[in-house]
């Protein structure tokens, strides 16, 4: 005896089955999402170094995304007039979005980082210069390609207005008139912010020199650092723009 006639099915459902089990022409899984490849690092800010000034006023961004959150925008100036410059930490390129540049940004609170594309700084700069600050010893130390070549006691902040600590860079170099000031003959500019906001350019921490030596070694300071003035010339013929400093 034959059992029940078996139900014919249209051809389509047949196909469709078949294309369905085979994994064709199913919707695509959902794209993941697209970063950037791993950062390269640039700079060690011991005797490799690297900065560059701006081309252009943009975002500086938490990560080399420009759909990512803004910390800050480069500037043609600091807050004395001269050239800004930034130091450039790694580089990073993006599928999407190209080559960009981690930096050290200089504002408040001090240690910021942030990313840039690359074309929006100028060329790089390669400094083999650092400078190192030892508040506990009242110490700075030049050094240029590992080896020092200057050292010199130093006036720092005092306690209610410290020198901060952390990794900064030399902005600007400026000649001051005359030599017998509070500034003494030259002074230098650093990405580092003191206490005290309310000061001229919004409490930029120095390197200067002094009309008070005596004061030097010692805290005698509202954050920056002072130098006698012979010293302070010796450090005007080594330290460029752009060299990395380390306050301990």
């Amino acid at each position: 005896m034959r059992g029940p006639p078996a139900t014919k099915r249209p051809l389509a459902v047949l196909v469709g089955a078949a294309i369905a089990a085979a994994g064709v022409g199913a919707p695509p899984a959902p794209a993941a999402a697209v970063a950037a490849t791993p950062a390269v690092r640039l700079s060690d800010e011991l005797t490799r170094t690297y900065v560059a000034n701006p081309w252009r006023l943009a975002a500086v961004r938490r990560a080399p995304d420009p759909r990512a959150r803004g910390v800050a925008r480069l500037r043609w100036l600091t807050e004395d007039g001269l050239p800004e410059v930034y130091l450039v930490l790694r580089r990073a390129i993006h599928p999407r979005f190209g080559r960009w540049l981690q930096i050290r940004v200089p504002m408040r609170p001090n240690g910021r980082t942030g990313w840039v594309r690359e074309r929006h700084l100028g060329p790089l700069r390669l400094v083999r210069t650092r400078l190192v600050i030892d508040r506990l010893r009242l110490r700075a130390r030049l050094y240029r390609k590992g080896r020092r070549v200057w050292s010199a006691p130093v006036g720092v902040g005092k306690a209610g207005t410290p020198t901060p600590p952390g990794r900064f860079w030399i902005r600007e170099v400026l000649r001051v008139p005359g030599s017998g000031g509070v500034y003494g003959p030259w002074a230098f500019g650093t990405s580092a912010y003191s206490r005290l906001s309310d000061w001229p350019g919004g409490g930029v921490v120095g390197i200067h020199g002094t009309n008070r030596p005596g004061l030097v070694p010692g805290r005698p300071s509202h954050g920056c650092v002072r130098v006698r003035n012979a010293a302070l010339r010796r450090l005007a013929g080594l330290m460029p723009v752009g060299t990395p400093v380390r306050i301990l």
